[in-house]
């Protein structure tokens, strides 16, 4: 039985054998093309097909390249569908300005994508009263000038913008020429914010023209002496009436950057400036800090300002550097230092104060229980006016800065002051520099400052007072300043132990931080 089987199967793979033989003579094997060299070959020498090289090959039938027809509308896209909180946002950000009421209906996390997104040129009359984010306010800063330190407004960016735009808008107006529209419509939205103005330049009126130019000499001479019509700046009055809480004022009477167009009257301080400006500041019940520099106040001048300011019930600070203010106004401000003032620091740098002025001053010294820090740099003092004052601080026990650079000082000064330096506990700077003192008013100071502990800072420069007693006088104050760090070390040790431990557990230094008080060793 299993013969007969065996025979069939030889027979039909005979058959199968001889088929498949007549087949192979006639068609031959297909040749593997040298395109599919590195591709897979199977145990019958087929090679399997790549897709990427098929693709390549026939790029007609490669996905990429097809044309993909996915609707007729042309702002087709296949990003996704974005959320409709984000399009709703995106929404009031384009119409912010017509539609700003909608602000405070949001919740506080899509407020703040809305702030971070509208534009920093929106009006003031849709920002103003409406936007207290300070990250809003420091996008328009920034945008708008280069060089922004919030730390000069309070750090408050807000506050700098508001300021800032006011100044600008002083700064450039034109009497008789400029509406004032614009600043009333500013100040409406903006009064309450604003706590300092910094007014750099005053433009003056416009000059009328006249029909021909006159070119005469007798013009060009009046022009070189600075006798010109004089001409009246900015009234202050309405606008600083409207800034009840205004603590800081700074302005100058002049025009920067003027270049080929000088001229005189742009730098002059009217009668009638002085009083208005001295009628606003009486006015300003909260002014702490008053400074008006570099407008040629003089004598006249200052006397009527003092006379306004007599009784400010809250003026700490005044500053009226680089003027030509002479001894009666010197007498004036004595009087003011002698009138039950809270002043605390005065500035009278770079005036022409002489002696007479320099005695009235520190006569005010001797009666003055409050003023701390005083300024009388580039005067012209003398040897006179500086004993006056060497005196006074014999008896005064609250001035705690001294500046009397630049005065003409001389042995008999510096003689005075080392006794002012054995009997006066509280001066801590002294600035003598620019003073022709001498060796033997060097050796003066040096002996008062052997028995001085409290003076941290005086400067010697350009006084000849010889090597040998300033290196002395150095290295007193190296001793004078370890020992006042010690001392504030002292201090501040309460306050340090609410957040100090005696033994502090070692942490990362990024999360170190030291208490608002404490003292850096």
């Amino acid at each position: 039985m299993w013969e007969g089987a065996e025979t069939d199967i030889d027979r039909k793979s005979s058959s199968i054998s001889k088929i498949a033989a007549s087949n192979a003579a006639v068609t031959p094997p297909k040749a593997i093309p040298r395109s599919s060299v590195g591709s897979k070959t199977n145990l019958e020498g087929i090679a399997d097909i790549n897709p990427d090289q098929s693709a390549s090959e026939n790029k007609v039938g490669d996905w990429r390249n097809m044309r993909r027809i996915i609707a007729e509308d042309p702002e087709w896209s296949l990003a996704t569908v974005p959320l409709l909180n984000e399009l709703v946002i995106k929404h009031i950000v384009q119409n912010f300005e017509h539609k700003s009421d909608v602000l405070k209906k949001l919740l506080t996390k899509d407020q703040t994508k809305v702030l971070a997104q509208i534009s920093t040129d929106l009006p003031l009359k849709v920002t103003a009263l409406l936007i207290d984010d300070e990250g809003f306010w420091e996008r328009c800063c920034r945008a708008r000038w280069e060089l922004c330190d919030v730390s000069c407004h309070g750090n408050s960016w807000k506050c700098m913008y508001l300021e800032r735009h006011l100044q600008q808008l002083i700064e450039l107006y034109v009497p008789e020429a400029t509406d004032t529209d614009e600043i009333d419509d500013v100040l409406t939205l903006s009064s309450n914010f604003i706590k300092k103005i910094d007014i750099r330049q005053l433009l003056p009126p416009v000059p009328t023209v006249s029909k021909a130019p006159d070119f005469d000499e007798h013009s060009d001479a009046l022009s070189d002496t600075g006798d010109e019509l004089e001409s009246d700046h900015f009234n202050f009055g309405p606008v600083l009436k409207r800034l009840p809480f205004l603590e800081e004022f700074h302005v100058t009477y002049g025009v920067r950057d003027c270049g080929m167009n000088f001229e005189w009257n742009f730098f002059q301080f009217t009668a009638k400036d002085c009083l208005q400006l001295s009628e606003c500041i009486a006015g300003l019940p909260n002014l702490k800090v008053f400074r008006l520099h570099k407008s040629k106040v003089d004598d006249e001048k200052a006397r009527v300002l003092i006379s306004h300011i007599l009784d400010h019930p809250g003026l700490v600070e005044l500053d009226l550097s680089h003027n030509i203010i002479g001894d009666r106004g010197a007498r004036a401000i004595g009087k003011f230092l002698n009138n039950h003032s809270k002043l605390v620091k005065l500035n009278l740098c770079d005036n022409q104060i002489r002696v007479a002025g320099a005695q009235a001053i520190a006569h005010a010294l001797t009666k003055n229980n409050l003023l701390q820090s005083l300024n009388l740099r580039l005067n012209r003092l003398g040897d006179e006016g500086g004993q006056a004052i060497c005196r006074a601080l014999m008896k005064n026990r609250t001035l705690v800065e001294l500046n009397l650079c630049g005065n003409d000082l001389m042995e008999p000064s510096a003689v005075l002051m080392s006794q002012v330096l054995m009997q006066n506990p509280q001066l801590r700077s002294i600035d003598l520099s620019c003073n022709r003192l001498g060796i033997d008013g060097g050796k003066h100071l040096q002996e008062g400052m052997e028995e001085n502990e409290t003076v941290i800072h005086m400067d010697l420069r350009l006084t000849e007072c010889g090597q040998e007693a300033e290196f002395c006088i150095n290295q007193i104050l190296l001793r004078n300043q370890e020992a006042d760090r010690n001392k504030r070390i002292e201090e501040n040790k309460p306050i340090n132990a609410v957040f100090y431990k005696e033994k502090m557990e070692p942490q990362a230094a990024h999360r170190f931080r030291l208490p608002p008080a404490a003292v850096l060793f």
